[in-house]
Order: structure tokens, then sequence, then C-alpha cells
């Protein structure tokens, strides 16, 4: 994912909205850049993990494995917090279908 401080911004919400709009593999996406700190977002561990859950009770095989790699660094306060967010998200989703 090869970003510019100029393009990160543009990067992150196009990949928002595009999840926004279902698209798994940006839910994955967004797990990367917030696992590794990439496209100009900072390192945040709950982050990634709501995004690869998101991406994984779709069926997302890697952001499973991703999920759980970096469940391995986190406590299970930061684990419940990550998880809370992922719902959060789903339940703003809906109501955007809707």
């Amino acid at each position: 994912m090869g970003t510019t401080i100029t393009n990160a911004p543009f990067l992150i919400d196009n990949r928002l909205a595009d999840a926004a709009r279902g698209d798994t593999a940006a839910l994955y996406d967004l797990g990367i850049c917030y696992q590794t700190g990439t496209a100009g977002v900072a390192i945040d561990l709950i982050e990634a993990h709501k995004w690869f859950n998101l991406a994984a009770v779709r069926g997302f095989v890697e952001a499973q494995d991703a999920r759980s790699e970096v469940a391995v660094d986190m406590s299970p306060r930061e684990i419940a917090c990550a998880q809370a967010a992922a719902r959060a998200w789903l339940g703003q989703a809906q109501r955007r279908a809707a």
C-alpha cells in the first residue's frame, strides 16, 4: 500500500467509503493500516482488531488470521473495546442502509 503523506487521507477516506458499501477487502485493508501504522494513521490495535473482525465475520479468511495476530498483543479489555466498536460500526452501517 505505497502511499505518500499527501494521498494518505484520501486512501483512508476512500477505503472507509468502500467499507460502508460492504467491501470486505476494504475492511481488511483498514485493519492492515491500523495494525502497521500506514496510510497516515498511527498504530492502533483496537482499531485494527475492529476492522479485521468486521472483515472476518464476512468470511475474509486472512482477516481471521490477522485478528488473531493482533489479539496476542492486546489485553482482554482492549479486545472487548474493539468488539464493541465493531458492533457500533455495524449498527451505524445498518442505519445508513435503511
